[in-house]
C-alpha cells in the first residue's frame, strides 16, 4: 500500500521514450513510475499516442494502477482550454477526483539562437509550455481546492543561467516559474500546493539534444557536483 492509494495525478509529457541503451529516458515517464510505485491511478498525457500507450502497458502490468492517456497538444493553433478542459473531463468522469497536478510537457527549438529564432518556433515553446500550464492550472484549480491537492511545475536552469541557444525555453521556463510563485500565493488559503521543480536529468531529449547541437550543449549543459545527472525515477520522479 503506498502513501498515495486511491488518489489520481494528472501528468503532462508522460509518455514513454527511451534512452540508446533502452532505459527510461522521460521525466514524464520517470514521474509516473514514481507515482504508481504509491499507487496513484494516473492520466498521462502527450502529442504522441503510441508513447502514451507504452507508458499506460508498462506501468499497469507492473504496479497494477489504472492509466488513463489522453492525447493533448497546446499549440498555436488549437483551442486550448477545451483541449485541457477534455483531459480534466476525462479524468473526473474515470476517477473521480484529482489530487496532483504535474505540469511537465515543453517542447522547443534548443540550440536555435535568439537572433535567429522564428515566431513559430517561439511560440512552440510558450504554448507547449507557459500556456499548457496556465491551462491546466486553470482547470484543475476546483478539483484541486475540493482534495487539498498539490501542483508541481517544471522550470529549468535554462531560464535561471541564460543558456545559449534557448531564449523561447528559457522565456517559458521563467514564465512558469512566476506564474507558480502567484499560484502558491493565491492558492494556499484554499489547501494547494504549488512547487516549481528545475530538474537536470539524462533523457532521450537531452542525448538527441547533444547529438544535435553538441556546441550549444558544451556550453550549457553541466555536470552536476554529484558527478551524474538525475535519474527520471528515482531522483526527478520521487522529489515530484
Amino acid at each position: 500500500m503506498g502513501f498515495l492509494e486511491g488518489k489520481t495525478a494528472i501528468i503532462t509529457g508522460a509518455g514513454f521514450a527511451a534512452l540508446k541503451d533502452g532505459s527510461a529516458g522521460s521525466i514524464g515517464y520517470g514521474i509516473a513510475t514514481a507515482y504508481a510505485k504509491e499507487g496513484a491511478n494516473l492520466v498521462i498525457t502527450g502529442r504522441n499516442v503510441q508513447k502514451l500507450e507504452t507508458a499506460k502497458e508498462k506501468l499497469e502490468a507492473e504496479f497494477g494502477i489504472q492509466v488513463l492517456c489522453v492525447a493533448a497538444d497546446v499549440n498555436a493553433g488549437a483551442d486550448n482550454k477545451a483541449v485541457v478542459q477534455n483531459v480534466v473531463d476525462l479524468a473526473i468522469e474515470k476517477f473521480g477526483r484529482i489530487d496532483v497536478l504535474v505540469n511537465n510537457a515543453q517542447a522547443s527549438a534548443s540550440g536555435v539562437t535568439l537572433a535567429d529564432h522564428t515566431t513559430d518556433q517561439f511560440d512552440l515553446a510558450i504554448y507547449s509550455g507557459l500556456y499548457a500550464t496556465f491551462y491546466y492550472m486553470q482547470a484543475c484549480y476546483p478539483h484541486l481546492k475540493e482534495t487539498k491537492g498539490s501542483v508541481i511545475n517544471f522550470a529549468s536552469g535554462a531560464g535561471l543561467f541564460g543558456n545559449f541557444g534557448q531564449c523561447a525555453y528559457a522565456a517559458a521556463k521563467e514564465g512558469i516559474r512566476g506564474l507558480t510563485r502567484v499560484a502558491a500565493t493565491e492558492w494556499g488559503p484554499d489547501g494547494i500546493n504549488v512547487n516549481v521543480v528545475c530538474p537536470l536529468a539524462w533523457t532521450a531529449a537531452l542525448e538527441n539534444f547533444q547529438e544535435a547541437y553538441s556546441e550549444a550543449f558544451e556550453a550549457n549543459v553541466h555536470m552536476p557536483p554529484m558527478g551524474h545527472y538525475g535519474n527520471v525515477e528515482t531522483e526527478i520522479g520521487r522529489v515530484v
